[in-house]
């Protein structure tokens, strides 16, 4: 059996879509559907039931999946091991970042995590609303500054690094433009928008099925960029959660920012493959940890040695 054909089982089997399973590898459907008929065949039985509108795994494909998955995870644990150890601990991280303030952050983690690690490189590359987490589960990019958590044992997290307040982006013609501030209940009297290709439950970490007070929450059009959501709500179409950073770093005149009082902050942290940790990896998260030290949001507040050098 092929390492490639087995990696295509896999993902089908988290997927359980043809099409985002040849999205997420870069193949066509029609070799996605090549790959499982020729496991079929080789095991004499089916591994998935297929219709026109559903794919789900057979007693057998659930079997083969809870066999095949930790050893493949420890292969792949273990490739990555020796090529760190071929590139004597230096080579490329590839860090996942969303929006121009997370980006700035990131290149400040940069600075700290290569004068430690001389051989280290890292490679900041931004990402849309709808692609960061297929790209990190693909193995595209190797760790992601997000505010989602690990939600399976292939993800793993570094400890939350700073919490920052949620505030509502509204139509600078909207009614919720002149309030002080809005609530959790207030999401039931106007559309909110729905990033396109997020999860339901890293969806449900900004925006709940439902008010604290039980209204439904109406969802209006989906987004899968900042400028795109920003151009929607600019527009009057819907309103979006986003941490209070985009004050600053996402300003527009057709958008107003609105706190929001009794949302829960969001949580930014790192999140990365469990089966592709490395000491690189490790290093970052901890040069990470080390930056936000001593401040409450390294969005809104600058460096210590960023204000020593205004200082001189």
């Amino acid at each position: 059996m092929e390492h490639r054909d087995i990696e295509i089982f896999l993902t089908l089997a988290q997927e359980l879509h043809f099409g985002r399973t040849a999205e997420r590898l870069h193949v066509s459907p029609a070799r996605i559907s090549q790959a499982v008929k020729k496991m079929e065949r080789r095991i004499g039985a089916r591994l998935f039931d297929r219709t026109s509108r559903l794919v789900a795994l057979t007693a057998i494909g659930c079997q083969l999946r809870d066999d095949l998955a930790p050893a493949y995870d420890q292969i792949q644990a273990a490739v990555a091991r020796a090529v760190e150890a071929g590139r004597g601990g230096g080579g490329v991280l590839r860090v996942g970042f969303i929006g121009a303030g997370v980006g700035m952050f990131v290149y400040e983690v940069a600075e700290t995590f290569r004068a430690r690690h001389p051989a280290g490189e890292v490679q900041a590359l931004e990402q849309r609303y709808a692609d960061a987490s297929t790209l990190l589960a693909g193995g595209e990019i190797d760790v992601l500054l997000c505010v989602a958590p690990a939600l399976t044992a292939e993800m793993s997290e570094s400890p939350v690094l700073f919490r920052e307040d949620p505030v509502l982006a509204v139509s600078a013609r909207h009614p919720f433009a002149r309030r002080a501030a809005v609530r959790l209940d207030d999401l039931a009297r106007t559309p909110v928008l729905r990033p396109r290709l997020l999860g339901p439950e890293v969806d449900a970490l900004a925006v709940p099925a439902t008010t604290p007070g039980g209204h439904l929450i109406e969802r209006g059009p989906d987004f899968g960029t900042i400028q795109e959501m920003l151009a929607l709500v600019g527009a009057g179409r819907g309103v979006y959660p986003v941490p209070a950073h985009a004050q600053r770093f996402d300003s527009r005149p057709d958008v107003v920012y609105v706190p929001i009082e009794d949302a829960p902050p969001f949580a930014w942290r790192l999140l990365w493959r469990t089966a592709a940790t490395t000491h690189q990896l490790r290093a970052f998260a901890e040069a990470a940890q080390d930056v936000v030290a001593h401040r409450t949001n390294p969005l809104l507040e600058p460096s210590p040695e960023a204000g020593e050098g205004a200082g001189g």
